[in-house]
């Protein structure tokens, strides 16, 4: 059995999880979210808890069965305390913005790089060159951080570009002659 999907997930105080039909809803302080629940995977909530259960052991029901509960417990995860992420930029004459509800970036092109902030999360941009994200929606969070990232990442030569706060760039050496 999933080591993962037989763990229960214990409901915090103000959060409600309910279950209708093939769809299971998480309400909290911080918002609402709702996530689609696979076929072969049940769900019980009682007692301040959501257990999950699978019908076979076929393996994709058994992966369906960990990644069910992890999906859920990041939503009970987001509506209380939310997930945030923090990319740094780096370089000379390399800046953010925010713009109303676009990201407005100068990374070294001939224009600026604007991006849709998406429904849910709330960008802002400290000292032009940390740009923190927030949000109750994990996906949402990590897709739109790696979107931005993907625009200019982080060169190993001299290490400019968008990099994750915590993102260590290996850096190389270049042509022997330049020292």
């Amino acid at each position: 059995m999933s080591r993962i999907g037989r763990r229960a997930i214990t409901i915090p105080a103000g959060v409600s999880v309910e279950r209708s039909g093939g769809e299971i809803r998480v309400k909290g302080p911080k918002g609402a979210l709702a996530q689609g629940i696979p076929q072969g995977i049940s769900v019980e909530v009682a007692g301040g808890l959501v257990r999950f259960a699978r019908g076979d052991d076929r393996k994709p029901t058994r992966a369906l069965h960990g990644l069910s509960r992890a999906l859920v417990a990041n939503m009970v995860r987001g509506v209380t305390e939310g997930f945030s992420k923090v990319l740094d930029i780096e370089g000379v004459g390399y800046r953010a913005e925010v713009d109303g509800s676009r990201l407005r970036l100068a990374l070294g092109f001939s224009h600026p790089v604007l991006l849709e902030i998406p429904k849910g999360l709330k960008v802002s941009v400290d000292r032009n060159v940390r740009i923190k994200i927030d949000g109750i929606d994990r996906q949402l969070v990590g897709q739109f951080a790696a979107d931005v990232r993907a625009i200019r990442p982080p060169e190993p030569y001299k290490g400019k570009g968008i990099r994750y706060a915590a993102e260590r760039v290996r850096r190389k050496v270049g042509k022997a002659g330049a020292a």
